[in-house]
This record gives structure tokens, C-alpha cells and sequence, in this order.
């Protein structure tokens, strides 16, 4: 039984997503939604650590950046909400979907697994995976080339995404404000410890 699909139209192809609904619901109805206000449409996949994961969801393409549904503020802003974590859920092989949470909190910012990564268990929150061959539009991005900071020189973006199967009726799409376009236009800045994960995985000890 699929209980929600989603596929992310980039211009390195289609990747294709089934969400675990049930097991964690909150980061999915997160996910679903802003798929469904078009949020995603136009972002980079500004990180990509060779072997590891690939990262996008931030609307400034630089990873400082993330935006949820959930505790909105007076201009519709909302806030990042507590991780999710399963039992069944680890990082055990590539292909997962998962939030990239700081201070076991998540928002719009997920990456895609490239390899089983054991450190990161119970750290992020799992809400999806990979499938079918759509992988290797995944792996496509992994190729590219990056700086000595893992951000891609020519970065991959999102055009569009689309729910398939929308395992939460309920959702109401908010209206576009204001600031949700100034929110891109914020100056970017340099932040090499933001969502520095892959040190994690490399000395199995400092959450993020």
C-alpha cells in the first residue's frame, strides 16, 4: 500500500518519492505541503558530499535556511518542528529521504542518501525513499562537480514537484505573502557549520 508519492522534477530528471506516512507523519505533512504551495520549485541542490548525500530544500541555495508549516508567525513564517524517529527507520542503505535537522529539529531542508550511513541513525528524521530508477537522477547529482565547500559549481535545481498520493486530505495550501518572497532575497553568507553532517558521520560523535 503506497500512502503518499511524491516526484521532484529537477533538471537532472525526475526523482521519485514514497513517503513514510505513518511512521513519520509530521515531517511528511510538512514535506507534502509545501510540495503543494510550489516552495521547492526553483531550488538548488546547493550540498553535495561525495559517497554520502546530496541536500537541498533551503529557499536562500546557501543551507542557513529553512521554512515548515507548523507555529506560523504573524507573516506566515513557520517554525521548525521536533524530529521524528522510528524504530524501523535507519540508515542502512542509499536512496533515503530524510530531514536536515540541527538541535533535533527539522524544516524544509532534507538530503538523499548516497550509501548506508550508520551515524546518522536516530539523528534525522527518515520520511521517505527513493524509488525505482529514478536512483540514478540521484546519482547524477552526486557526480557534479563541487567546491572545496561541497557546493555544486553549476548547481542542480528543482523545477517542480508533484504529489502523486496525498496522504493528508486535510492540507490547505497557505496563500503566497510577501514574505515568502523576501526570504529569498535575504544576503547570503558563508556558514561552514550549518548542517555539517558529514563531520558526523566521519567521528560518529557530534550531533548537530
Amino acid at each position: 500500500i503506497i500512502i503518499g508519492k511524491v516526484i521532484v522534477v529537477t533538471d537532472c530528471g525526475d526523482i521519485e518519492i514514497e513517503l513514510f506516512a505513518r511512521e513519520t507523519p509530521k515531517a511528511c505533512k510538512n514535506f507534502v505541503q509545501l510540495c503543494l504551495e510550489d516552495f521547492y520549485n526553483g531550488l538548488h541542490f546547493h550540498r553535495i558530499v561525495s559517497e554520502q548525500f546530496v541536500q537541498t530544500g533551503d529557499p536562500t541555495n546557501n543551507g542557513d535556511v529553512g521554512e515548515s508549516i507548523y507555529e506560523l508567525d504573524e507573516s506566515g513564517k513557520g517554525k521548525a518542528f521536533e524530529a521524528e524517529y522510528h524504530s524501523r527507520l535507519k540508515f542502512s542503505q542509499r536512496g533515503l529521504v530524510a530531514c536536515a535537522s540541527q538541535n533535533n529539529m527539522s524544516d524544509s531542508r532534507f538530503f538523499i542518501t548516497l550509501n548506508r550511513l550508520d551515524a546518522l541513525n536516530f539523528k534525522h528524521t527518515i520520511f521517505g525513499q527513493i524509488v525505482g530508477n529514478t536512483i540514478y537522477n540521484v546519482l547524477k547529482i552526486a557526480e557534479l562537480e563541487v567546491d572545496d565547500n561541497d557546493r555544486p559549481v553549476y548547481p542542480p535545481k528543482i523545477i517542480r514537484t508533484e504529489v502523486i498520493v496525498n496522504p493528508f486530505p486535510d492540507i490547505v495550501p497557505r496563500k503566497k505573502t510577501v514574505s515568502d518572497s523576501n526570504i529569498k532575497k535575504r544576503k547570503k553568507k558563508e556558514n561552514k557549520n550549518v548542517l555539517s553532517f558529514s563531520d558526523e558521520i566521519e567521528e560518529n560523535s557530534e550531533e548537530i
